[in-house]
């Protein structure tokens, strides 16, 4: 018995069904990038691995997927050789966008013209444990601009993820920080030199709690009073003003800290004179993980539906350098396509109109009715109306089945009768409606 097929864990097939909602993601966030003035970029799926090791900490590098050699080119290599995976693995598949595109802006630097505005849509990897959410293999959008450390582009970010997300009809909170803040409050508790151990930790918080995060802290040799003087400043609350001001008090008296706090106030003053209606808070337990951010950092959190971040992103002002070009600052973000997918179907906010690929069904009643019927398609196509006819010519009822279980709207019936009184008859599926239409009137009472 041949074993039944089946796809990795972590990897999902999409019916057509779900492209086109997804599709209509894509199309609704491009739309929008478009209008920020973003031009399209696509990147390899896999990246030399000197390219992608050492750019997401030691946990991400973890999650990398990598890529063997050939199995000609493993073929002439000792068993020394074979055991040193630098012989049998150079390549990986990207793990995020932003280091790809890093690496594309260096090696064509004299093409571009900077500040450079790219958006990107293509699917990334890791090698993480598949759960609800989170899959080994997904889709991110992201939108960047580099060659710019003008605090304005933070603002249109902010301006991109409030109309994003006011198109798609989700209610959401972007959580915001900067890795300058964090520097600052490192620096004042006495270990500016493990900055990177108190990121990765105090990044967990809302996952494992307050109690777990101070326990990783004391293992990554934290020392306990550096550990009480952390917790206040995470569990500060009030309004952003307020949390900036206690946070001043605070770790004024780090230069970088206070520079932190100065391009947050700048943000949030642009915000409001805009009047960008979007909730926005201060979090300071946000910390983003990678490495390469080095000021305001960006998380969005769906309001109505339990899931993990939809959207992060923020400033990197060395990512360019690691690969030999030094000084150029960036900054971006990234909405998960699958992560807003499930909160779509989990909250019922896909259009109607999304989840039919065709629009009217043309019933076959024979060899006469389908040359009519052939003849009004192409009027219906003609003015952008998805429309087919029935291939085979067969029972009614059969034909009926087959519309409603493609979720077509509407279907048309033309018989003898119609032909000679030149009208069709219109179904509406839904409401279950009958009416006559003249066949020059048929596109206009569709459309």
């Amino acid at each position: 018995m041949a074993q039944k097929p089946s796809i990795p864990k972590g990897t999902r097939d999409f019916s057509p069904a779900e492209m086109m909602r997804r599709g209509y993601i894509f199309d609704t966030v491009k739309s929008v990038f478009r209008t920020y003035g973003f031009a399209p970029l696509e990147t390899p799926s896999m990246e030399n691995l000197s390219t992608l090791l050492g750019k997401y900490g030691d946990e991400g590098d973890k999650l990398l997927f990598k890529i063997l050699n050939s199995g000609d080119y493993a073929a002439g290599l000792s068993d020394a050789e074979l055991h040193s995976a630098s012989k049998i693995c150079e390549k990986g598949l990207r793990y995020d966008l932003t280091v790809p595109f890093a690496r594309y802006v260096v090696q064509h630097q004299n093409d571009i013209v900077f500040p450079f505005k790219r958006y990107q849509i293509q699917p990334v990897w890791r090698a993480d444990r598949p759960q609800k959410g989170r899959y080994r293999e997904f889709y991110q959008c992201d939108v960047d601009i580099i060659g710019s450390r003008s605090l304005l582009n933070e603002v249109e970010l902010v301006g991109i993820v409030e109309r994003v997300f006011r198109a798609l009809r989700i209610g959401v909170t972007l959580k915001m920080n900067n890795r300058k803040i964090l520097y600052g409050i490192a620096e004042t508790i006495g270990h500016a030199d493990k900055m990177i151990d108190i990121t990765v930790a105090i990044d967990k918080l809302e996952k494992i709690g307050i109690g777990n995060v101070k326990a990783e802290l004391l293992e990554r040799g934290i020392g306990e009073e550096a550990v009480a003087k952390l917790q206040p400043i995470l569990e500060l609350s009030g309004s952003n003003t307020q949390k900036l001001g206690r946070l001043q008090e605070v770790i004024g008296s780090s230069e970088t800290g206070m520079k932190g706090i100065e391009e947050m106030r700048t943000i949030f003053d642009c915000v409001e004179r805009l009047g960008i209606g979007l909730d926005i808070e201060l979090d300071l337990s946000l910390a983003r993980g990678l490495n390469y951010y080095t000021g305001a950092i960006f998380e969005v959190k769906a309001n109505d539906f339990a899931i993990g971040s939809i959207c992060g992103g923020g400033r990197y002002d060395d990512l360019t350098g690691i690969f030999g070009m030094p000084n150029t600052s960036g900054v971006g973000i990234s909405f998960g396509a699958d992560r807003i997918y499930d909160v779509m179907v989990g909250l019922d906010l896909f259009p109607e109109e999304v989840d039919y690929s065709t629009k009217v069904l043309f019933v076959n009643l024979g060899e006469e009715e389908q040359m009519t019927s052939l003849a009004l398609l192409n009027t219906l196509r003609d003015k952008g109306i998805a429309s087919e006819i029935y291939p085979d010519c067969g029972k009614m009822k059969k034909q009926m089945e087959y519309a409603n279980r493609r979720a077509i709207p509407y279907v048309v019936i033309i018989g003898s009768d119609e032909i000679a009184n030149r009208t069709a008859a219109v179904k509406n599926m839904r409401t279950g409606e009958q009416t006559s239409v003249p066949f020059d009137e048929l596109a206009d009472n569709l459309n």
